[in-house]
């Protein structure tokens, strides 16, 4: 959500904003709205004001037995009183058509941001690691899965529709071992407090973080009106809604491995075999909530923390930052991780990690106060996968595949999957 006050001071450079986002200027119309309020809000207190000084002169004219007068200046509160309940709907319906307005348009980049219309855009900040050779063409994901008979999706088709798998024996266990390592490294050693919290939100729960009204047929619902959760960043952020934070408490580090739910309303005929892109799919999410002055900091730190979970699995990627024309609605900078698929030839992403800016804080009303601070002021919030379990599968079943349909499993995930080295093709 945008601050009006920002956009009526800074029009132009909300508009510069949006163009490079390739969208059209907006000011013009949000500025006109808010002067339309503030001009009911005005006669609204003025004609608050006159109420509450006939009060005193009907009290005057009463104790000087002026009837007549009495009966006049009643008759203009009566009249000032429909006023009033007119002005103050007036009031209603505009505030809510100007944060209708505000609601679907999205942040505005940061000048170090790259322009560009899509991924084409994108500028690769580093790589890290080497693409594994083979002497044999390799297989994607869902090939060497299915050759273990470890992954189906015949019967989840069954049991679901299409974008789903069920997983047995070793791949279960290795989805439970990924997140388990996961939630190891960044709450033993990265300092995230790891929480479990509701799968399914109110309205305001997921209008705070963005994704309402703009996705909404992204999302499930239920039939009692709750949604299911898309990312664990829905249910961590809004912890600290409608909340006033020790500014000294700050950053504040939360992660969850939860399911994730997505109606994929838009990716019609796109990766439609295999894992990349499911209704329903796990990740461990990472979320903070800072100060404004801490935003990059911390937004590099986390970065680092979900690159780190790639380099100790020994995965090839590349790391990413978003051009204007690629960026999330909310986020104001974005880096993508893309690990390396053999079986696809292709990096495919496996991580985003977002900053925000106050733009879901004032959707929340989360704030923060220093000691010393006359003010409240928005916190900043920031999010990433650390990481996407089932795509972090899918580059461990390519990348570690061998020629036999087996697959080896990396030093580091083995005690998560009780000592097993390899995973053999019966």
């Amino acid at each position: 959500m945008h601050d009006i006050k920002a956009i009526v001071a800074n029009p132009a450079a909300f508009d510069a904003g949006l163009a490079r986002r390739g969208l059209a200027a907006q000011s013009s119309v949000l500025v006109a709205l808010d002067e339309k309020r503030r001009l009911v809000m005005t006669g609204l207190q003025d004609a608050q004001s006159r109420r509450n000084a006939l009060s005193k002169e009907i009290g005057m004219a009463m104790g000087k037995k002026d009837v007549a007068l009495a009966d006049k200046l009643k008759a203009e509160v009566a009249t000032l009183k429909d006023q009033i309940t007119s002005g103050e709907e007036s009031e209603r319906a505009l505030t809510k058509e100007l944060n209708d307005a505000l609601s679907v348009i999205p942040n505005i980049p940061l000048p170090e941001v790259p322009d560009g219309a899509d991924e084409h855009g994108n500028k690769e900040v580093s790589r890290w690691g080497k693409k594994p050779e083979y002497n044999y063409a390799p297989l994607q994901h869902f090939d060497i899965g299915e050759g273990l008979k470890l992954m189906d999706f015949e019967i989840a088709s069954k049991l679901s529709g299409a974008r789903f798998v069920v997983l047995k024996g070793a791949l279960a266990r290795m989805e439970r071992g990924l997140a388990q390592m996961m939630l190891d490294m960044h709450t033993n050693e990265f300092g995230y407090s790891e929480t479990y919290a509701p799968y399914m939100l109110r309205d305001e729960a997921m209008y705070g973080v963005g994704q309402l009204p703009k996705f909404a047929e992204d999302l499930f619902k239920t039939t009692s009106g709750l949604w299911l959760i898309p990312t664990a960043e829905a249910s961590l952020t809004n912890l600290v809604r409608e909340q006033v934070l020790d500014e000294a408490k700050l950053p504040m580090r939360m992660t969850a491995y939860t399911q994730c739910f997505r109606a994929e309303a838009g990716a019609a005929g796109r990766d439609t075999r295999g894992m990349i892109r499911q209704h329903q799919f796990s990740k461990v999410e990472l979320v903070s909530i800072v100060a404004p002055e801490q935003a990059e900091a911390e937004h590099q730190r986390m970065l680092g923390c979900a690159e780190e979970v790639l380099k100790r699995l020994g995965l090839h990627f590349r790391t990413m930052l978003l051009c204007t024309g690629d960026m999330g609605f909310g986020t104001r900078k974005t880096y993508d991780l893309e690990v390396w698929l053999p079986g696809q030839n292709a990096f495919r992403e496996i991580s985003s990690c977002s900053q925000f800016g106050e733009f879901q804080a004032r959707r929340m009303d989360a704030r923060c106060k220093a000691a010393d601070a006359k003010q409240a002021r928005y916190v900043h919030t920031l999010n990433g996968s650390g990481l996407a379990v089932g795509r972090t599968m899918v580059a461990l079943l390519e990348n570690y595949q061998n020629p036999d349909g087996s697959v080896t499993i990396p030093q580091i995930l083995q005690p998560y999957m009780g000592g097993m080295s390899v995973i053999m093709r019966p």
